[in-house]
């Protein structure tokens, strides 16, 4: 078999084997296949898609290129979730204890972020003390003693989707939907969930910008989850403006403690219901969707999901005394952005509110920038909230005045206001099973 036949294969529009798919992931890991004949078949990919049969078979080879979690040994039913990432997404905070609170455990590994703010272990890391890496052991061991535990991924997981990826990223080749699902579901897969709730995200600040792109994504991935003997489920969520009002990894994580005390956002709440239901379904605690969001209202309202995540936190080496206190290190320098006249706020385009925030110094513009913690941004006001001439609509932190000083700019630009009631067009779209 040579790699040269297999690009030709697929720039010709025929479908791969099993065995090919299996030459080629496994030769690129072991560095027998060189980047540029991988750069040609990814970008053959690209233009040529991938059946089903095959996208299911090249995910499968890529969770098997490393080491794999084996979480049946706790003799649970485990359940995980993904987002395909958005601006002041902070669900999986949110969601890890109202579910674990309700019965079904999470056991999740998590990314750093890269682009508009950090990933869900970047908002762990402003917790002071809270530990991002543990031993499987533990990992396992934290899981099976309070339902619980998320961790930074390790690098022995799915190496062949890191590679690939890293390729995609300087080849063009990054939004090809079959290579998009397959990275996604191999790390799933990896895991070790027996049921994968997926948040695919449309708009300004998602990957996907259309309804319609992020409709075929998240059937590729159903598609790949339920071929591999996993329950997959995707809930199609509105990302045109940012989930939430705070934006920024220490911001996001007080934003997290007054949610899970009853006092959360209503779109925040929404999704984080939409899909810990959905989980609650695929845990098997709850028979429908209708139930299993009683049971998350009831952990909120209860006080148990808060319990869970202190309980987390502590388990994980987390301050849990600054967080009750909400001691957290927010950037010390504060501006807000008064509104000019009296009205309506429109929309607030996602992308922008997160190249704000990356621009306070929130997130990150290569793997290799360093991240501010506590800079962000705060949405006062939403769209469609009525704002009073002088109020503030938005309010920048950061620890570098010639940062803030940018972000002044880019943040007025970013309001306008009408006597007009702007549409608002519906947080959740649809549910594919």
């Amino acid at each position: 078999m040579r790699m040269v036949d297999l690009i030709e294969k697929k720039r010709d529009g025929a479908s791969l084997t099993k065995e090919e798919i299996h030459f080629i992931i496994e030769g690129y890991v072991r560095e027998e296949i060189p980047d540029y004949q991988m750069s040609a078949w990814a970008m053959a990919v690209y233009f040529r898609g991938m059946s089903p049969e095959e996208t299911a078979e090249l995910t499968l080879t890529m969770a098997e290129s490393g080491e794999q979690l084996d979480l049946s040994v706790l003799g649970e039913r485990f359940v995980d979730k993904h987002s395909t990432g958005g601006v002041g997404d902070k669900t999986t905070l949110l969601l890890g204890p109202m579910v674990a609170a309700c019965g079904v455990p999470v056991a999740k590994m998590s990314g750093r972020g890269l682009g508009h703010t950090g990933g869900t272990i970047d908002k762990l890391s402003s917790i002071p003390g809270f530990r991002v890496e543990l031993t499987q052991e533990e990992f396992l061991r934290q899981v099976k003693k309070i339902g619980l535990s998320v961790i930074a991924q390790t690098g022995n997981m799915v190496p062949a989707d890191k590679k690939l990826y890293a390729l995609r990223d300087v080849t063009g080749t990054v939004s090809s939907i079959p290579l998009i699902a397959s990275s996604v579901m191999s790390k799933k897969i990896a895991a070790g969930a027996q049921g994968i709730v997926l948040d695919v995200k449309y708009g300004s600040g998602a990957f996907m910008k259309t309804i319609e792109d992020a409709r075929t994504l998240a059937k590729t991935m159903v598609d790949i989850g339920n071929a591999l003997g996993r329950q997959t489920i995707a809930v199609l969520s509105n990302m045109n403006q940012p989930l939430g009002r705070a934006v920024g990894n220490c911001l996001e994580v007080l934003e997290v403690i007054d949610a899970l005390q009853g006092k959360g956002p209503d779109d925040l709440m929404k999704v984080c219901l939409e899909l810990g239901s959905w989980m609650l379904v695929a845990g098997g605690i709850a028979p429908n969707v209708e139930t299993g969001k009683k049971l998350l209202h009831e952990s909120i309202e209860s006080g148990a999901a808060w319990q869970k995540f202190l309980e987390f936190l502590m388990e994980q080496g987390g301050d849990v005394q600054a967080v009750k206190e909400r001691r957290l290190k927010v950037a010390p320098w504060s501006l807000p952005i008064l509104a000019k006249e009296s009205g309506y706020v429109q929309s607030f385009d996602a992308h922008k509110i997160g190249l704000l925030a990356m621009t306070l110094g929130a997130g990150r513009m290569t793997k290799e920038s360093s991240i501010d913690l506590g800079a962000g941004v705060y949405l006062a006001k939403k769209a469609g909230e009525w704002v009073e001439a002088e109020e503030p609509v938005i309010q920048l932190y950061g620890r570098d005045q010639e940062r803030l000083s940018e972000g002044v700019h880019l943040a007025q630009e970013l309001i306008s206001i009408s006597s007009e009631i702007p549409e608002r067009p519906p947080l959740i779209e649809e549910v594919l099973q």
